[in-house]
């Protein structure tokens, strides 16, 4: 009797723990043969461990009975960022936040294949959950969500910039009703990434991520995908890779990403 083929699924459900022993065996020596396979895995591990950590102690604080209403945005964020990690810890939601990826807004979008992700597209959409992540993560901090900001923005450009290897240079959004709050470095896959983040008059935020670790990925159109509560544009561009969360809806995220797509192309 032939085995059953491992699909992605299975291989969230294995991350997650929630395969019975048989199936985890098999996956074991699928892995064993695909070293490339069990570090992307393993990043997952890393990553799931990270929001733990990050997260589990905001699911046990108590919910104040009495809010402002500057301090009650600050709640639902955080309660947004819980929200998001408790998803990504369950087998079933882990695997239907992982890559979803629909078409996007402009004409020429890549299309998912019909036959499942290849290795090619599941890096790509790591870059949407890894971006998706660090919004998460940085954009509820009241007090300190970057690094640098945008006050010292020549500072923050010419530091990112050496981190990462390649002139990078935050697009300016204030047409658009967004200004810069500043930005960060932050670990990647196999090294360091940028994150920009800015904010409207109301105080949303959206986050830029920018990565110079994909080299080895083929340029591709505006995809968009949904994370938990956030919606990320991305797309690749040479050695670079671009995704910008937030969460807008998906017509003003796109619309956006193609002012930021513009500025980027230009210099």
């Amino acid at each position: 009797m032939s085995k059953l083929p491992i699909t992605e699924a299975d291989l969230h459900a294995y991350v997650d723990g929630l395969l019975p022993d048989a199936r985890r065996i098999e996956i074991d020596d699928y892995l064993a043969a695909r070293p490339d396979e069990a570090e992307r895995l393993a990043a997952y591990r890393r990553q799931n461990e990270a929001l733990r950590k990050l997260f589990d102690p905001v699911l046990d604080e108590p919910v104040p009975s009495q809010l402002g209403a500057r301090p009650m945005r600050s709640v639902w964020l955080q309660r947004i960022a819980a929200g998001l990690a408790i998803a990504f810890f369950s087998g079933a939601a882990g695997w239907q936040l992982h890559g979803q990826v629909a078409t996007g807004e402009r004409a020429g979008l890549a299309q998912a294949p019909a036959t499942g992700p290849s290795a090619t597209d599941r890096r790509v959409a790591g870059l949407a959950r890894q971006a998706a992540i660090a919004h998460v993560v940085y954009s509820p901090d009241v007090r300190r969500p970057v690094e640098i900001g945008a006050e010292q923005e020549e500072q923050l450009v010419t530091w990112l910039s050496k981190r990462i290897g390649s002139k990078i240079r935050p697009p300016k959004l204030g047409k658009l009703g967004y200004e810069l709050i500043g930005g960060r470095l932050l670990p990647g896959e196999s090294g360091p990434v940028a994150q920009f983040m800015y904010h409207d008059a109301t105080g949303q935020r959206l986050t830029l991520y920018v990565s110079a670790e994909q080299s080895q990925n083929q340029d591709t159109g505006f995809r968009f995908a949904q994370e938990g509560p956030v919606n990320v544009f991305y797309w690749i561009d040479g050695k670079f890779g671009y995704a910008l969360s937030a969460g807008a809806d998906r017509g003003e995220l796109a619309r956006i990403a193609t002012a930021v797509y513009e500025q980027l192309e230009k210099s």
